[in-house]
């Protein structure tokens, strides 16, 4: 094998042809045949080569932008669980994992990487001793060795897929169609789970390989009655077969997308990934009603939408934007602000018995009648008197509201009077 190891451009990987009739006491390193490539073109002697011709160099042979350590430890702290580090580092499939099991599997994942940070970011700079370690694998090892983490990860993540997938089946008919027919959906999420896992980092396989696998081992569930061992054995077959058959070293450097790009591509794949959920939630999904049965949540929005509370939510909506349209949006949120009674002076009015127009006499007068009316020592009932005592509480609590904000009432009130002085 010939190496030349001697380019300064850390962007690329530089790749072996191998002298198959040669042995290695005759290998010579000669400049001619030394390859590399770069964003998928081939080099010699250091010069890109297209189509047998020399050209110029580009910015292919730039170095990545560099990732900072200290940056992604604080990301894999305070937003780990999310991914946010993998982002940073552009492993975009290891972060949309960890969007769908929380940080591998509640934070398992999360706290297994904290050594492993500063591999991620040697691998994200192409760090020249990074380089030189990978090259290194690659002549020792033809395919990637195997790894029971990357195994079990694959095993994982292609059963949580396949269970979600299960339990976003409707379980009935509805809408007149029964669907299950979709379960053969089943083992095509079940090898994307193992595909994705099986393409993070610097290894790479194509799809097709596990999904043959997972359709043909997929009609075991009718020998296997329990879905649980059926999507298990699917999982672990299509993993086997992807180990086995489709797992290669990427050989060329990854590929450097636009943020535009990697954030539609991360998007869809997440809405995807919880439309599953809200499908198990709105077609399979239960809630207690107030007699401890279960009525299906579409059933439960359905009539929820049908309820007078709804409909006067709407209607209280269309009313606030007329109204905005004719008096300002201003005044609609003062109206709002003041019909939110943040501190209690309609409620005390409803208290008192009068209206927000009333004077602070009236006020007064309303509140020495309800205090003698109301009072625990006039009430000899013991059942009734703790009923009696919380109604005079809130009478006193009502008149101490609307004495606080006497000055502003007053100037809503011009009829307003002076405080007189209250005997009871």
């Amino acid at each position: 094998m010939l190496l030349n190891n001697k380019n300064k451009g850390i962007g690329t990987i530089l790749e072996i042809k191998q002298e198959t009739n040669m042995s290695k006491e005759n290998a010579k390193e000669t400049s001619d045949t030394t390859f590399a490539t770069m964003n998928g073109k081939s080099i010699t002697n250091g010069k890109p080569v297209v189509n047998g011709r020399n050209t110029p160099h580009t910015d292919a042979n730039t170095m990545p932008p560099q990732k900072s350590v200290i940056i992604a430890y604080i990301m894999w702290l305070f937003g780990g669980i999310f991914g946010l580090h993998h982002l940073y580092l552009h492993r975009d499939r290891h972060a949309f994992i960890w969007w769908c099991t929380l940080g591998g599997y509640f934070g398992v994942g999360w706290l297994a990487e904290i050594a492993l940070i500063p591999e991620y970011v040697r691998d994200a700079n192409e760090d020249p001793a990074f380089i030189k370690s990978f090259v290194a694998r690659l002549q020792a090892n033809r395919r990637p060795p195997y790894s029971a983490k990357r195994f079990v990860g694959e095993v994982m993540i292609g059963y949580l897929f396949g269970q979600v997938v299960l339990m976003a089946i409707p379980e009935t008919i509805f809408a007149g169609i029964d669907w299950g027919f979709l379960h053969w959906l089943i083992p095509v999420f079940i090898s994307i789970g193992v595909w994705t896992v099986g393409n993070i980092g610097r290894e790479r396989g194509v799809w097709w390989h596990c999904l043959i696998a997972a359709i043909l081992i997929y009609p075991t569930r009718y020998l296997i009655y329990d879905e649980t061992y059926s999507l298990l054995l699917t999982a672990l077959v299509s993993a086997l077969v992807f180990d086995s058959y489709s797992k290669q070293w990427l050989r060329t450097p990854p590929k450097r997308h636009t943020l535009v790009k990697r954030s539609f591509k991360f998007t869809a794949a997440l809405l995807i990934y919880f439309s599953f959920w809200g499908c198990f939630l709105y077609f399979n999904g239960t809630i207690s009603d107030e007699e401890g049965g279960e009525v299906p949540i579409h059933e439960a929005l359905r009539n929820f939408l049908t309820s007078t509370w709804w409909t006067d939510f709407t209607q209280a909506l269309k009313d606030t934007y007329q109204y905005a349209q004719h008096h300002g949006w201003y005044e609609t949120w003062k109206e709002i602000f003041e019909s939110m009674d943040v501190d209690g002076e309609r409620n005390s009015y409803k208290v008192l018995g009068v209206s927000a127009t009333a004077s602070q006499a009236e006020i007064t007068s309303a509140y020495r009648r309800l205090s003698k009316e109301f009072h625990p020592d006039k009430v000899k009932d013991e059942k009734l008197k703790a009923a009696a005592n919380q109604r005079f509480i809130e009478i006193q609590q009502a008149y101490n509201v609307l004495s606080k904000i006497k000055s502003s009432r007053r100037r809503k009130n011009k009829k307003s009077v002076e405080d007189e002085p209250i005997v009871l």
